[in-house]
């Protein structure tokens, strides 16, 4: 079962981010008005491939010291990095920052992406900032609601909780598809039916694109080409 999976998830990362959402919308329409993010995030490499992976939710503030004492700060750390650490993996951390307005500190930088990275994450989604995006880990992808230098007073406030990150709703273990577009939830029974409506998507794409680009292409043309792709999806 783990092994199957993970070749379903290994398959759908050969497709960006707004054909995986154009596919969920074939399965079902309602996938049309949730499920993904819905706000533009800076992208710290546009060039890196989609990612995939199982979801690792926390929340986090930087305005503000923590008000919990040290020792109970730290504990909480602690169980924040086990969490990161926990199978299935590959895992894509979520991260909701709870300050108003989202971004003053950054719990993204050099040393933070390359613990993530060997702890097998592949990336995050957060509405919160990053930096030092010269030395971060170089195949560790990273969307964000900001840029920021500091890291201010960052600290964990709860772990492997539901978390909302630009309308983006997400569950610890829930499947995230993700590149420079932004991000997705892959809900898991529709996962066998995904490769089956990309394929049917692109078809229908081709047929619209390769009429749109011939010389005698007219509105006649792209009418007559909608009632075909229409009926196509029969």
């Amino acid at each position: 079962m783990v092994d199957a999976i993970h070749e379903q998830l290994n398959q759908l990362k050969q497709w960006d981010t707004p054909t995986i959402c154009n596919a969920l919308e074939a399965i079902d329409p309602k996938y049309a008005s949730s499920g993904f993010t819905t706000t533009h995030m800076i992208c710290s490499d546009p060039n890196l491939p989609p990612i995939v992976g199982f979801a690792r939710t926390a929340t986090i503030r930087a305005r503000t010291p923590s008000s919990r004492a040290a020792d109970q700060q730290e504990e909480i750390t602690e169980a924040y990095y086990c969490h990161m650490a926990e199978e299935p993996r590959p895992t894509i951390a979520v991260i909701e920052d709870l300050d108003t307005p989202p971004g003053f500190g950054a719990w993204w930088g050099e040393v933070h992406t390359t613990i993530h990275r060997g702890l097998g994450g592949l990336g995050v989604v957060t509405n919160g900032s990053i930096r030092d995006l010269n030395a971060c880990a170089p195949d560790f992808q990273m969307l964000a609601g900001n840029i920021g230098p500091s890291h201010g007073q960052v600290h964990v406030e709860e772990i492997a909780c539901g978390v909302t990150v630009f309308s983006m709703v997400v569950h610890p273990g829930a499947i995230i598809h993700a590149d420079q577009h932004g991000a997705v939830v892959i809900p898991r029974e529709t996962i066998e039916d995904l490769p089956t409506a990309v394929n049917m998507l692109v078809e229908q794409e081709e047929v619209v694109i390769k009429a749109a680009q011939s010389p005698q292409f007219s509105v006649d043309n792209l009418l007559e080409v909608r009632k075909s792709v229409a009926t196509m999806r029969r």
